[in-house]
């Protein structure tokens, strides 16, 4: 048995935490973190864990040590005079006017709007009938300091009501309302212990899944397990809506079920601690088993629609760069699967249907393609861009061949267009207004080659003009992780940088799907070095190749991102001025204890595995590797008191071990925002210092000045 492999022994109880400071170079003190004397052992390993009891993020010890480690942390920015110059020009660069894609239903759009000052977009519905435009959920006016955001909307079919979910203080746990758009009033209906799920509409109703309620105290964390989806009936009470699908035996998997437009069927995917899901089907109504399509977890099959009786999935399937796939209902196994469009070299990102047209959206070095198909799969035409950029929010009009659609590039902020395939005619429906000029600045692409041959895409954005002399701060972003990719799109975080002088380079490195499945399985596991080295190797072209020097490069990553942070500045702290890892994996033998931790294994693997996986686990897990001496970038960790997906305790443990064990004059920090999580729905206010912080300190450790 896999538990005979690993125990826990506690040899000692934890010991409060004290006032004593020790003297670091320049004066730098930080607090005197308690040490116990707790060791985990690993297949005969011995892991000391000291500062296990900072796992518990409620007990007075911990909440005396973060408010100590902010105090520490915001006397250290008081000596820098030009973070407020800083905090200022997002403040004004950030105010300007941004709209997302609208979803149209009859003669009716709803879309979000953020004015540049709100600490949260808008959501409003305009009557294309009388032009009329009414703001219908405005998450301003949930809460007075900002902290309880709209997570979600989802709009029936009718366009007659929309659900809609909130989050307090960034928190995963939802709950749900339902607005009728005609009188903008909420139903009685109240919904809740809602995560990860979204609502899945028919006729009367919607799909949702949810947990038990959490013990008292517990609410932040839950259990995570034994997701059960429930269909709710409007103006009904949640205790009567009706359980539809659930599997005790397994309670780590999660679920989520969609209809197709004509509500036909249900689609139940099933997923777990695997980066792919089931995908399964039966009539809707039926109280028969589901017909499973695909079994394989490893795999991800998704619905694109029902055409001619027959069942479209966008899939993985035997095709690592995606296929779109068709099926008879009678005959679902993958064997009698036929295709629409075959795998290419192009990395097939998502598939919808118009009225006659099928429309697919590739990625072609990280960068967006729109192709327009008839529905045998033969290619018509390809829309024209406005540039190489990122395509998002694809909106068909039902029974119409024109779509909405969100494009955007490093110097385009996202523009709202609309596109008729009939005519070929592309409008623009929306051009926000920025307080910047995109001629000023200049994009490029380069590849650089790792030892296995591959060619890791970096790229990398700058004032145009820049004199490539090894003096510019350079910031070099990457995640690296669960498939996901970071396409070229506008951040407007980034413009006090870029006209500060400085570079930005996003680093598209394995363990993403740029280049589809195989890119992302390169990075995983038993792989996941990889991802480490290709960073690596990104920053030492940087320097290389004059952009750069090591005084002038600062790392950022978030989440994976900041695990990815974190080893590598273990590996190489001498290559790095400034390390900036947020809401970061950092134990990497633990994480799979914490909230939704377990999930995340099917990248990472568990210490608790295999003799193998603990040893490779061990050999790059940030907590465990931080190198003893006085060579260490200035860090910077950030996290958040109520992120319950990477749990603060990761960057807690980290920053403590951090400080003990550096001797060098750079700080080491840690910036814990309070009434936060793990990023989604922060209050613009908290955003903009936030990331002010994050420049200043960048900037002050590189010896940069910050040019008003």
């Amino acid at each position: 048995m896999k538990a005979l492999h690993w125990m826990t022994l506690t040899l000692g109880s934890a010991a409060l935490l004290t006032t004593a400071c020790r003297q670091k170079p320049q004066q730098m003190t930080y607090p005197q973190t308690a040490k116990v004397d707790t060791v985990d052992v690993y297949f005969g390993t011995e892991v000391a864990d000291p500062y296990r009891w900072l796992e518990d993020d409620n007990a007075p010890e911990t909440k005396a040590w973060v408010a100590a480690q902010n105090q520490v942390t915001n006397e250290w920015f008081s000596q820098i005079p030009y973070r407020k110059d800083i905090a200022d020009r997002l403040a004004q660069v950030w105010n300007y006017t941004s709209q997302g894609s609208p979803e149209q239903i009859g003669q009716l759009q709803f879309y979000f709007r953020h004015d540049g000052q709100q600490n949260h977009a808008v959501y409003y519905v305009k009557d294309l009938s009388t032009n009329e435009e009414r703001v219908l959920i405005d998450p301003n006016l949930f809460s007075e300091d900002g902290t309880t955001s709209l997570a979600s909307v989802s709009v029936s079919p009718d366009g007659q009501y929309v659900a809609y979910s909130t989050s307090k203080g960034g928190s995963d746990w939802r709950e749900a309302r339902i607005r009728e758009v005609a009188s903008g009033k909420d139903l009685d209906d109240h919904l809740q212990w809602i995560k990860f799920s979204g609502f899945n509409w028919d006729k009367e109703g919607f799909y949702y899944g949810r947990y038990a309620a959490p013990k008292a105290g517990d609410e932040l964390s839950g259990s995570n397990q034994n997701q059960q989806l429930y269909y709710h009936w409007l103006n009904t009470p949640q205790e009567d809506d009706r359980l539809v699908y659930a599997d005790p035996k397994n309670p780590k998997y999660m679920f989520s079920l969609e209809l197709d437009k004509d509500f036909r069927y249900e689609f139940l995917y099933t997923s777990s601690s695997t980066n792919g899901n089931t995908f399964a089907f039966r009539p809707r109504n039926s109280k028969g088993d589901f017909v499973v399509a695909d079994p394989d977890f490893s795999t991800n099959t998704v619905l694109a629609g029902v055409v001619d009786g027959k069942i479209w999935v966008y899939t993985n399937y035997e095709a690592p760069r995606y296929r779109l796939m068709a099926f008879d209902p009678a005959q679902p196994e993958q064997e009698n699967w036929s295709e629409i469009l075959p795998e290419s070299k192009d990395v097939l990102k998502g598939v919808k249907l118009t009225k006659d047209y099928l429309l697919a959206t590739y990625m072609v070095d990280v960068s967006s393609r729109l192709r327009v198909f008839d529905k045998k799969g033969s290619f018509l035409s390809e829309v024209e861009l406005p540039g190489l950029g990122s395509v998002g929010g694809i909106q068909p009009v039902k029974d119409q061949n024109q779509f909405y659609f969100t494009f955007t590039s490093y110097t385009t902020p996202a523009q709202v267009l609309s596109y008729n395939i009939e005519n070929a005619e592309m409008q623009e429906e929306f051009v926000p207004q920025v307080d910047f000029n995109p001629e000023d600045y200049t994009f490029k692409m380069v590849f650089v080659e790792a030892q296995d041959g591959a060619q890791v895409p970096l790229s990398i954005v700058h004032k145009k003009g820049l004199e490539l002399n090894g003096q510019n701060p350079t910031l070099l972003y990457g995640y690296g992780g669960f498939n996901v990719v970071y396409s070229p799109r506008f951040d407007v975080r980034l413009l006090p940088w870029l006209e500060n002088g400085g570079i930005y380079v996003n680093a598209h490195i394995r363990g993403g799907g740029e280049y589809g499945e195989d890119w992302y399985r390169a990075g995983t596991l038993l792989n996941k070095q990889r991802v480490f080295d290709d960073f690596i190797l990104a920053a030492e072209h940087l320097i290389e190749q004059n952009y750069t020097q090591a005084e002038k490069l600062a790392i950022y990553g978030g989440s994976n991102g900041g695990l990815l942070v974190g080893a590598v500045a273990n590996q190489r702290p001498e290559l790095f001025q400034v390390a900036l890892p947020a809401v970061g994996v950092m134990d990497m033998l633990r994480y799979q204890h914490f909230t939704i931790g377990w999930a995340w294994a099917g990248d990472y693997g568990r210490s608790d595995d295999s003799e193998e996986m603990f040893r490779y686990l061990y050999a790059y897990s940030p907590l465990h590797n931080i190198p003893e001496g006085s060579t260490f970038p200035a860090t910077l960790v950030t996290t958040a008191d109520h992120d319950d997906r990477v749990v603060p305790a990761h960057s807690f443990k980290y920053t403590a071990a951090l400080q003990e064990k550096y001797k060098g004059s750079n700080p080491v920090l840690i910036r814990i925002e309070t009434k936060a999580g793990h990023g989604a729905g922060k209050p613009l206010s908290m955003q903009i210092d936030e990331v002010a912080d994050r420049w200043a300190f960048a900037l002050f450790n590189m010896k940069e000045v910050y040019k008003k």
